[in-house]
C-alpha cells in the first residue's frame, strides 16, 4: 500500500524544497488540493525538483474549468514531471460552483463522467488516434488545429482520478476514471457499504476489472505527542468534522451509522451560523469511527486494519499539522507494516 499525503502549498516558491523533503522522507505521492491558491502551479515547480515522488491535484475543482484548460494542463504536467501526474478532480458544491466561480452547476455525477471522457477524446487526437469529434450533453469538442496540436505526449497521457463522497460519483469514478480519491469523511462500513458497491457497479458498466483501478483512501489523522496536545487536536477536529456533517453531500456516511440526525442538526445549525456550538455535537465516538485517532505509535496500525486489502494507497490529512514532514515516523511505520 502506497502513502501519499496531501500538500497545503501557500507559496509557489516553497513548493520545489517542500516535496523534494517529502520525497526524501519516503512518500510515494504528494497531491495538492484547490483552496486558496491554483493547484496547478506548484506541481510544475515541484516537478523540476523531485525525480521520482508522484505528482497530483487532489483535487482541482473541475467544474470550474472547461476539459481543454484540463487537458492542456494535465498533458504539460505530465512532461514537466516525466510520467508522473496524476490529473486529481472533484466537483466541488453548487453554490460554489454558481456563486465562486460563476460557472455552471447541474447532474454533477452525469457531468463528472463526461468531463472525464472529453478530456481522454482531446487527448486521444493528440496522440494520433482518432479525430477529435467530442459531442456530449454538457460539452462539445470538434475543432483542432496543427496550430493548437501538441503531438503525442512522450510519457503517455496522464492518469484521471475523480473524487466522490456519494454513491452515484462514486461510480463514475468505477466507469470512467483511472482511480477513485476517497473523501476522508467516511468510515470503515461506508467503505464496504457503500464505496466499494457503488465502485463495482461503475466496473460493471464499463467492463473494467478492479486491478485497473487505483483506489486511494484519504484519511483524517487526529495525533499528537502528549495528551494535553492531543486534546487540542481531537478539539479542532470536531469542528472540521462538524462542518463536513452538516453538508448533504456528505450524510450518506452518518446514514450509514444510524446517525441521520445528526446531520439534520448539524445542517440546521450551520445555516445559523453556529460554527463553534456544532462541534460540540460531535462526540468520541463519532469522531474515532471517522478518523483516525491516538496516539502517534497507533496510527499505521490503525490504517492497516482500517483500509489495508482494500485501498492501494492511503493519504495522511491533517490540516492542524500543515508541514506533513511531521508524519515521517508514520510513513516508515506504515512501509514496514505493508
Amino acid at each position: 500500500m502506497r502513502v501519499h499525503t496531501t500538500v497545503p502549498v501557500s507559496d509557489p516558491k516553497a513548493a520545489g524544497p517542500l516535496f523534494q523533503k517529502l520525497e526524501s522522507i519516503g512518500y510515494d505521492g504528494a497531491f495538492t488540493y484547490e483552496s486558496k491558491h491554483d493547484p496547478f502551479l506548484p506541481l510544475a515547480v515541484a516537478a523540476d525538483r523531485t525525480k521520482k515522488i508522484a505528482l497530483g491535484t487532489a483535487i482541482a475543482i473541475g467544474f470550474a474549468r472547461n476539459p481543454m484548460n484540463l487537458a492542456n494542463l494535465g498533458y504539460d504536467l505530465q512532461v514537466a514531471s516525466e510520467g508522473r501526474f496524476a490529473l486529481g478532480l472533484g466537483s466541488q458544491v453548487r453554490p460554489h460552483i454558481q456563486k465562486r466561480f460563476s460557472s455552471t452547476w447541474s447532474a454533477p455525477a452525469p457531468r463528472m463522467r463526461e468531463l472525464v471522457l472529453a478530456i481522454r477524446a482531446i487527448w486521444d487526437a493528440w496522440e494520433g488516434n482518432s479525430k477529435l469529434d467530442f459531442r456530449g450533453e454538457f460539452f462539445t469538442h470538434t475543432l483542432m488545429i496543427p496550430a493548437f496540436d501538441p503531438g503525442p505526449n512522450p510519457y503517455g497521457p496522464p492518469r484521471i482520478l475523480t473524487a466522490g463522497v456519494g454513491p452515484k460519483m462514486i461510480e463514475v469514478a468505477g466507469e470512467v476514471a483511472d482511480g477513485l480519491l476517497a473523501h476522508p469523511f467516511n468510515t470503515a462500513k461506508s467503505t464496504r457499504e457503500i464505496l466499494i458497491p457503488a465502485l463495482e457497479r461503475g466496473f460493471a458498466k464499463s467492463g473494467r476489472r478492479r486491478e485497473n483501478f487505483d483506489l486511494t483512501c484519504v484519511l483524517f489523522i487526529v495525533t499528537a505527542d502528549t495528551e494535553e496536545q492531543l486534546e487540542q487536536v481531537k478539539s479542532a477536529a470536531r469542528g472540521q468534522l462538524s462542518f463536513y456533517g452538516s453538508t448533504p453531500a456528505y450524510k450518506a456516511t452518518l446514514e450509514c451509522h444510524g446517525w441521520g440526525d445528526l446531520h439534520v442538526e448539524l445542517n440546521r445549525m450551520s445555516k445559523q451560523g453556529r460554527w463553534d456550538d456544532m462541534s460540540e455535537l460531535i462526540t468520541d465516538e463519532i469522531m474515532e469511527t471517522i478518523a483516525v485517532v491516538g496516539p502517534r505509535e497507533s496510527i499505521a496500525p490503525q490504517i492497516i486494519e482500517r483500509v489495508g486489502g482494500i485501498a492501494d494507497a492511503v493519504s495522511i490529512e491533517n490540516t492542524r499539522h500543515p508541514d506533513p514532514a511531521i508524519w515521517a515516523d508514520v510513513v516508515a511505520h506504515l512501509k514496514r507494516l505493508g
